[in-house]
């Protein structure tokens, strides 16, 4: 008998696995987490029925979210991530030569499951520049002192259960106030398809918050085609890299100074949507 996992969206298509078998299912008291061992495209994290990673494809989407961001600050050193408890997105921000980490996510759960199943992620858990806190990442940044990081990267599920204010205005306010003087901030935000009003309330709101916000792409298959991240800088612009490290470059598969520039050349369709929510 053959199995298949199928993630449906809301406007009636999706994506579908075949998998070989099921390896972890854990319910902690937030969210159900399972992994797949998929034919096509390795080990894949699931919560609560959504796609959070594949093994084939993951690259692409932590790559984006971390180095847009950390090429477009000219020094980098503190680092803040809410969510990212799969230990992805810390992983592409040590290849940086940053001081300190510190990764807030709300179940720890997630992190034992990729410690135990994902060990090409897990490996920033076993670097010492990075601190990992259980805790509700809007309740952290709202007790954070001012000024205290140069870049935040927000690594959450999509906006339903404790992830919803991770997209709203109050929560990038908070972001705002405990980043350095020409500090920046990205987040994902939603698949441009399925999910475009998410895509575009998030600009709006990045950019009612920060003197500069733009919205950028990257392809990720799991995901259902394309991807979008809104990031927010208080100085400097994101769509124009200040740094060139060919130690860090070297070693990535998607993320190029090319990718970068280009990254921000937005579809006639999302430019739009965006427009129209910034005007509403």
């Amino acid at each position: 008998m053959e199995l298949w996992f199928k993630e449906v969206y809301p406007q009636g298509w999706g994506v579908v696995f075949k998998v070989e078998k099921g390896l972890c299912s854990v319910r902690s008291p937030y969210q159900r987490i399972d992994v797949l061992e998929t034919k096509s495209h390795g080990r894949m994290l699931v919560i609560d029925g959504a796609v959070m990673l594949t093994e084939l494809d993951e690259f692409a989407y932590h790559e984006m979210l971390v180095h847009v961001a950390m090429f477009s600050h000219p020094n980098p050193k503190d680092v803040l991530i809410i969510g990212g408890g799969d230990g992805g997105t810390a992983r592409e921000v040590l290849r940086h030569d940053v001081k300190k980490i510190l990764l807030v996510d709300i179940d720890e759960e997630v992190v034992n499951v990729s410690k135990r199943f994902f060990p090409s992620l897990a490996t920033s858990f076993e670097d010492e520049r990075l601190e990992v806190r259980a805790e509700d990442g809007i309740d952290f940044v709202k007790r954070a002192s001012n000024g205290s990081y140069d870049v935040i990267i927000v690594d959450s599920t999509d906006p339903v259960g404790p992830a919803v204010g991770l997209f709203e205005k109050p929560f990038f306010e908070d972001c705002f106030r405990v980043l350095r003087e020409d500090g920046i901030m990205v987040a994902q935000s939603g698949s441009p398809y399925f999910q475009l009003d998410i895509v575009a309330k998030s600009h709006k709101n990045m950019s009612e918050v920060f003197p500069i916000a733009r919205t950028y792409i990257a392809g990720t298959p799991s995901y259902g085609g394309l991807w979008s991240f809104v990031i927010g800088s208080k100085r400097y612009l994101p769509e124009e890299p200040i740094r060139e490290d060919s130690s860090v470059l070297e070693k990535l598969k998607y993320y190029n100074l090319d990718v970068h520039l280009g990254a921000f050349k937005l579809p006639t369709y999302i430019k739009k949507a965006i427009d129209e929510a910034k005007a509403s």
